[in-house]
């Protein structure tokens, strides 16, 4: 979401960025029996906790630059790649904006799997909720999205089919998030993004977000940092840009 203006208390409210790293596991061959792979389960039910110091969405701070909280679930239905979701976090906008809750609910669904020649492919429906949220404009969003991936890069669009986090007049508004997670070293994982978030009938409120960092599952928790940054004033009534370039380290764990 986002502000965007150094008289606006809202700062943009773009909340999501659930990133999932792939492994891999090798059987192991013996001379008179051929390596055979794991079974993957049909059905997949898994959850996901995390700690951060900054929670940013599309480059602007949902937290106001401080810790917050967050977990969810997810089922996964591997032969048909249908997945369904749910994830919740502690925010402070909507409260800055002069509304009444310090917690967003992600409700999403779609489908996955490969294309073909390792093209891949993932398209579906977010849902962000914010309850009693009280805002002029209901800050409630409905995205639908589609994502083509090929090895560690991928291009993905969302297309909001409500206003924008509350902003006026903005349903069909879009962004476009395109980046790569390349393994470097030992489990090591580099991770680059830009995205171009535009606000229909509303120019000024468009902006372009980056990120750069590092993730390494150590097993016990997942740690990953990484430098954002947004090229829009989004002020919060402290003064404070919730846009500035800022270093997150998150801390998190699937079981």
């Amino acid at each position: 979401m986002k502000n965007l203006s150094k008289n606006m208390t809202v700062a943009a409210a773009l909340a999501f960025a659930v990133s999932a790293l792939c492994g891999s596991a090798m059987a192991q061959e013996t001379a008179a029996v051929p390596a055979v792979a794991e079974a993957v389960p049909d059905n997949v039910v898994s959850y996901n906790v995390a700690l951060t110091t900054d929670y940013r969405f599309r480059g602007v701070s949902q937290s106001r630059l401080k810790p917050a909280v967050s977990g969810g679930a997810d089922y996964t239905n591997n032969p048909t790649g249908l997945y369904v979701g749910t994830w919740l976090s502690s925010i402070k906008w909507i409260k800055d904006g002069g509304g009444d809750t310090n917690i967003e609910w992600d409700v999403y669904a779609g489908k996955r799997g490969e294309i073909k020649n390792g093209f891949t492919y993932d398209v579906g429906g977010l849902y962000y909720f914010y309850p009693s949220n009280g805002l002029s404009t209901n800050a409630n969003t409905f995205e639908v999205y589609g994502q083509i991936g090929f090895g560690p890069v991928y291009a993905k669009y969302s297309h909001a089919t409500t206003n924008l986090f509350g902003v006026p007049d903005s349903k069909n508004s879009g962004y476009w998030d395109l980046g790569a997670n390349v393994e470097v070293q030992d489990g090591y994982m580099f991770n680059v993004h830009v995205g171009r978030q535009n606000v229909e009938h509303n120019k000024t409120a468009s902006y372009t977000d980056y990120k750069i960092g590092v993730t390494k599952d150590f097993g016990m928790a997942t740690v990953a940092l990484a430098a954002v940054k947004a090229n829009i004033d989004a002020f919060a009534p402290n003064g404070k840009n919730l846009a500035k370039t800022g270093l997150v380290l998150t801390v998190s764990k699937t079981f």
